[in-house]
């Protein structure tokens, strides 16, 4: 398929901004209908939990194929914050970012999961969507996802994948390239049906110029990628003012992929956040009031998913760092804002029933500009 600059599926397009015309209340029910009567337990469930409060206590995370980051630290995440009868926490395996999004807002059982912040353009693009951040939100920033483009020798930038046959899966880095060729104006024949394993594999037998993936560094599919006549290296993908309002700069070294960058060297790339997102649950909801129960576990437990056990993307993970026109889910903010004001009183040795209100309305800026600075730090 040729294609470069904007274009939209026509037929998507028209299903979603039917979707977007849809009342809020009216979508609210839709994601989260009424709760079902309550129905005697039959002899025959023995001792089995009981279904209700079984349901009430679990919350579902979408993540991706297996192998990469998601599904392990979703994984992680059901065996730390396990809490008997008051929290279940259930991995589903995914598809990746762009499904993970629109599952988020249009299944019923699916309360949270794992996305790469640029797929939210591409499906607020894709299939028309114009008040995307308004229903889906943010609970925390995991960690980095980097672009990996690889490709044969003579390619040395992204600039020279122009007219050139490419294989990116639609949900692992596909989105990526249709927000970056689109900025950069470069036009290409791009693939996205064929997975990833099997556009890998086609690339290297020599059916593709190049094959790019969006996954945290260092991504077991490209450091396993067997390279011994170096025919094959990753591509720069400098960092143009175009693509700054949605991507970080960033960088693929040597130590990290010795099979496909020369020693001594690193190759720019770009990065984008990789955020755990939830739907933007009405407060008064039980949808909610479940999310917020596993917030309370998530942040209070962080530095157990942060031990050497666990997947290593946790420790690059910041509860508090923000994301840049998105909105934080309230209970996420609810627990910050309570948990680090206490935390920095007590760094601040202030003891709060001394203080005047005019002093407290001070010390709570004061607060507001160390939640900024430490932000900015991670």
């Amino acid at each position: 398929m040729q294609w470069g600059g904007h274009f939209i599926f026509v037929g998507f397009a028209a299903c979603f901004v039917a979707l977007a015309a849809i009342p809020a209340e009216a979508q609210r029910l839709e994601r989260d209908p009424p709760t079902r009567p309550n129905i005697q337990r039959d002899a025959a469930d023995g001792k089995l939990p009981d279904r209700d409060k079984l349901n009430s206590s679990t919350v579902t995370i979408i993540t991706a194929p297996v192998g990469g980051a998601f599904p392990a630290m979703g994984s992680d995440m059901a065996r730390v914050l396990d809490d008997g009868d008051n929290l279940r926490v259930l991995p589903i395996i995914g598809k990746g970012s762009v499904q993970n999004l629109i599952d988020i807002m249009r299944l019923r059982n699916v309360d949270m999961g794992f996305v790469v912040s640029d797929a939210i353009e591409f499906v607020k693009t894709e299939y028309a969507v114009p008040n995307i951040e308004s229903r889906v939100q943010y609970i925390a920033k995991l960690f980095n996802n980097d672009l990996h483009i690889v490709a044969r020798r003579e390619i040395r930038s992204i600039y020279d994948l122009a007219g050139k046959k490419i294989f990116s899966e639609r949900n692992l880095g596909y989105f990526s390239v249709r927000n970056l060729f689109n900025r950069l104006n470069i036009t290409a024949d791009v693939d996205f049906k064929t997975d990833d394993v099997g556009g890998l594999q086609k690339m290297l037998n020599g059916e593709a110029d190049a094959w790019i993936v969006s996954a945290g560094k260092v991504a077991p599919i490209v450091r396993n990628i067997k390279n011994d006549d170096g025919m094959f290296h990753l591509v720069a993908v400098p960092y143009d003012a175009a693509i700054q309002d949605v991507y970080l700069p960033s960088s693929l070294t040597n130590a990290e992929y010795p099979n496909l960058v020369d020693a001594g060297e690193s190759v720019p790339t770009v990065a984008a956040s990789t955020l755990l997102m939830v739907y933007n649950w009405p407060v008064d909801t039980e949808r909610y009031a479940r999310v917020a129960k596993f917030v309370d576990a998530l942040f209070s437990k962080i530095d157990q998913l942060q031990q050497p056990m666990r997947h290593p993307k946790w420790r690059e993970t910041s509860i508090i760092a923000t994301v840049p026109g998105l909105q934080r889910f309230k209970a996420a903010e609810d627990w910050l804002q309570k948990n680090q004001f206490e935390q920095f009183v007590k760094q601040n040795n202030v003891s709060g029933s001394l203080y005047s209100p005019e002093q407290k309305a001070l010390l709570y800026r004061q607060f507001q500009e160390w939640l900024k600075s430490r932000a900015s730090a991670k």
